[in-house]
């Protein structure tokens, strides 16, 4: 297929010269690769995996991480508004100095959200406060069924 083009802006052809030159040279790598190669994620961005193979780990995770994780779960139909008001609560945080909460956008803590579940039931055992164990406990049920499933898996846990 030859594409022709009526009239070019001044100073185009050496630009477009340049572009073929730089075809010829490389004219072995597919549109395909160098598309891919173009597009690709860094490491640094998602770990190198795509949204359907990165895997769920509520003992890793950000608070920003688990919050997308909730929306998009919610989004999905996979879970329920109430089954996140427990784990909505374990992403609160605020500044000991300043008595703020703290911008989850830019706090990089990975935190381990089972343990602190864990911890939660613990302190609400000692203080008589049975829902709250339970509301816990639902929620470490909760992401007990998705840890380490990619997106894919979580469809059919759901």
């Amino acid at each position: 297929m030859k594409i022709q083009t009526i009239g070019r802006p001044q100073g185009t052809n050496q630009h477009v010269q340049s572009a073929k030159s730089s075809k010829d040279a490389s004219s072995s790598e597919s549109f395909e690769s160098i598309l891919s190669s173009k597009t690709a994620k860094s490491p640094a961005d998602s770990k190198g995996l795509n949204e359907q193979q990165r895997q769920v780990d509520f003992t890793n995770m950000t608070r920003q991480e688990m919050v997308d994780w909730m929306n998009r779960q919610i989004r999905n139909g996979r879970i329920s508004l109430d089954e996140t008001s427990s784990l909505l609560s374990m992403t609160m945080k605020v500044s000991v100095a300043t008595g703020q909460p703290v911008d989850m956008a830019t706090d990089h803590e990975h935190i381990d959200f089972i343990e602190r579940a864990s911890q939660g039931i613990e302190w609400a055992r000692s203080h008589s406060d049975q829902q709250l164990a339970e509301r816990l406990q639902a929620a470490i049920e909760l992401m007990q069924r998705f840890q380490g499933k990619t997106t894919e898996e979580q469809t059919q846990a759901g």
